[in-house]
């Protein structure tokens, strides 16, 4: 029996297995990886590995409702929402089809040394490990930036969405990328490991939880690869007393509900300022009752289902826990009777630094909010995190919003508008939440060689 298995957590009911790829399949992708990256396609021009990007966003943005459909089938997403996201990775493909060859242009350095610059090259095969909350826009992240760059990618994604992962690789290979450009490998974290201390694999992505970066990170470290890390978050979501009360609503309620919870830079910590806290937790407790529950591919459903009966079962177990010790529960708290992985959205309250929940985080419809007097208190309570992924402030007047912003400890933030995501702005974290950048320009340089030349004056 394989571990890759498709089952719709709307229902439970297997969709398609598919058989794991033993050592000799691993070894002969690693070689011919390799072998491509030591050939005039990661080496030579740029222009081809251009040309492949932007069929690939054309191939994308033509097959929208069919890709979109087989995420929310896969893992539950909210038809929209997979719409959305397939159409992200089209615009990030685009992206560097445009951008790259500008962005890895050599960069001249002044110096007394004499004419220098740095260039730009690949440094060789990668290897990624991908989660399945997003499971196109995951792998495109790192797809789109070192195919441009010339760097070949072996990818792992999440065992409980091989089809995703498995019409990707379709993807890439139809807009006309060499055998070896990306490879997709139904493989254990033990053959991730091997992988990884192989002397060909120069570098490895990972998104995914803090557990499993640590196990990454540390393979990486001892072999001496560069890695790069998306983690977890427990991000904030800051609302002032001069905020713009039913637009906050709104957007918190939709950053909770959105993906089932399910985003490591959702609103997870909704710090309120005390002048506008019963009348934002009264509106937003409607909102969040209001979600309508249903199939992820019926467009009037506004809560899908958690992505497995795990991930359900983890988020009862969190919720449970809490309350013992001491939260308050608000609203919901228990997962929702009948077929499927659905989750009541939940509201806690009254949690103190000793409940493990004020550190934790909750990956589904679950919201926890605490009352503040004043900035500083809400600026100490944001840092006061393991996590420093994303976060939000929301206040009519931008000085306060710019210094709110510039005091929270993490690796993105937001005035006025939940965490977003776009091709041309850098995507990381600080603390537990990871190291390194993908998107941007950043993102195509942390697996590049930043070679230094210079001509003697």
């Amino acid at each position: 029996m394989s571990s890759y298995q498709s089952i719709n957590p709307a229902n439970n009911q297997l969709l398609k297995s598919w058989p794991s790829h033993d050592a000799a399949a691993v070894g002969q992708a690693l070689e011919t990886a390799d072998r491509l990256f030591h050939s005039s396609w990661s080496k030579g021009d740029i222009e081809p590995r251009l040309q492949v990007l932007a069929k690939l966003a054309d191939l994308m943005e033509s097959r929208v409702d069919e890709l979109a459909a087989i995420a929310s089938k896969e893992m539950g997403k909210l038809i929209g929402q997979s719409r959305g996201e397939v159409k992200i990775c089209a615009q990030i493909a685009r992206y560097y089809a445009e951008h790259a060859a500008a962005i890895l242009k050599p960069q001249p350095y002044p110096s007394d040394l004499g004419e220098a610059w740095v260039e730009y090259h690949p440094i060789g095969v990668l290897v990624a490990v991908e989660p399945w909350n997003f499971p196109y826009y995951q792998l495109m992240r790192v797809l789109a930036p070192n195919l441009a760059l010339g760097n070949p990618v072996l990818a792992k994604h999440a065992n409980i969405v091989p089809h995703c992962a498995d019409i990707f690789a379709q993807l890439v290979k139809e807009a006309g990328a060499p055998e070896g450009a990306w490879t997709n490998l139904f493989i254990s974290s033990d053959q991730v490991a091997e992988l990884i201390a192989d002397d060909r694999v120069q570098g490895v992505a990972l998104t995914g939880s803090e557990r499993a970066g640590s196990a990454v990170a540390q393979q990486a470290g001892k072999y001496l690869k560069k890695s790069t890390l998306e983690l977890g978050g427990n991000d904030v979501f800051v609302v002032l007393d001069d905020a713009d009360i039913d637009e906050a609503v709104r957007q918190g309620a939709q950053a909770r509900l959105s993906n089932c919870g399910q985003v490591c830079t959702a609103a997870k910590r909704f710090i309120l300022h005390e002048k506008i806290a019963s009348a934002f937790i009264d509106k937003f407790s409607a909102a969040l009752k209001a979600a309508r529950l249903g199939d992820p591919l019926d467009e009037q459903t506004t809560l899908g289902p958690l992505s497995s009966k795990d991930a359900r079962d983890r988020l009862a177990k969190q919720v449970d826990e809490a309350v013992r010790n001491g939260a308050t529960l608000l609203i919901g708290g228990k997962p929702v009777e009948g077929v499927g992985n659905y989750f009541q959205p939940t509201i806690l309250t009254d949690i103190r630094p000793d409940n493990p929940a004020y550190y934790e985080e909750f990956f589904g419809p679950v919201a926890q909010v605490y009352v503040v007097g004043d900035d500083n208190a809400a600026v100490a309570l944001a840092n006061d995190s393991h996590y420093g992924l994303g976060g939000s402030v929301w206040t009519r007047d931008s000085a306060r919003g710019r210094r709110l912003a510039s005091a929270i400890e993490t690796g993105m933030m937001f005035i006025n508008s939940q965490s977003d995501t776009a091709a041309e702005l850098p995507f990381g974290g600080v603390k537990r939440s990871g190291y390194g950048r993908e998107l941007s320009d950043l993102g195509i340089k942390e697996f590049a060689n930043q070679k230094l030349v210079v001509i003697a004056g």
